[in-house]
């Protein structure tokens, strides 16, 4: 395990072997804005500027994986590339998409979920809609995807027990987070309604409509 300097508005990075052909590139050991902005940057940055050798790129909340080929590249070339990034990282510039997604809260935890921030169902909606969120992440299931971060006073833990499936555009409450489910899967998130926005169209060239620092609206339908 190693450490690498970065830019000073990112956390300093942890990159950590993985197997023999793999290699993580860790902002931070738990979810936090600055964490997941230098995850979004690194693998922007990335993009812009391939490292030679490395055959996949796979963002995730606060890290990026990177996977290289060992029989065109060494680790020690990857990891030079990869200080060399890192020494020039800088905030992502391109302009995100924005985005107005309509939810019917619906949900069966919506209730519970409000009673548990102290809160009415109503004013729950309301707080969650206030302000636009980020998408974080998108992954862990096709289409899936994080966005954030809500404030403190909306922060609640996953469900004790997970539900075996919830539906494709299930709208889902946790940990600081909605998320969006595309494919029927089981959750142990809070299901706090649906809405008729499909991120996962695997028929396309670009099956995932939402990119990770894009932002989204929330807005509450009938």
């Amino acid at each position: 395990m190693a450490g690498s300097s970065a830019s000073e508005t990112f956390p300093m990075p942890t990159l950590i072997p993985l197997g023999d052909s793999s290699f993580l590139v860790r902002f931070g050991t738990t979810l936090t804005d600055d964490a997941n902005r230098a995850a979004i940057a690194f693998a922007s940055a990335l993009a812009r500027a391939p490292v030679p050798g490395v055959l996949e790129v796979m963002p995730n909340l606060v890290s990026v994986l990177l996977r290289y080929d060992p029989c065109a590249a060494t680790p020690e070339t990857i990891l030079g590339e990869v200080r060399l990034r890192l020494s020039g990282l800088a905030s992502d510039k391109r302009k995100p998409h924005g985005w107005t997604i309509p939810v019917v809260f619906d949900g069966p935890d919506l209730e519970e979920t409000a009673s548990a921030l102290g809160m009415t169902g109503g004013a729950f909606i309301a707080a969650h809609n206030a302000s636009p969120l980020r998408v974080l992440a998108t992954g862990f299931a096709p289409g899936f995807v994080y966005c954030g971060l809500h404030p403190q006073v909306l922060v609640l833990p996953r469900r004790m027990a997970v539900r075996p499936a919830v539906p494709a555009g299930s709208v889902l409450f946790a940990a600081g987070q909605t998320a969006i489910a595309a494919t029927e899967m089981p959750t142990g998130w809070h299901v706090i309604g649906h809405t008729d926005f499909n991120n996962f169209e695997p028929t396309k060239q670009r099956p995932t409509r939402l990119t990770a620092g894009d932002t989204i609206q929330f807005e509450a339908v009938r």
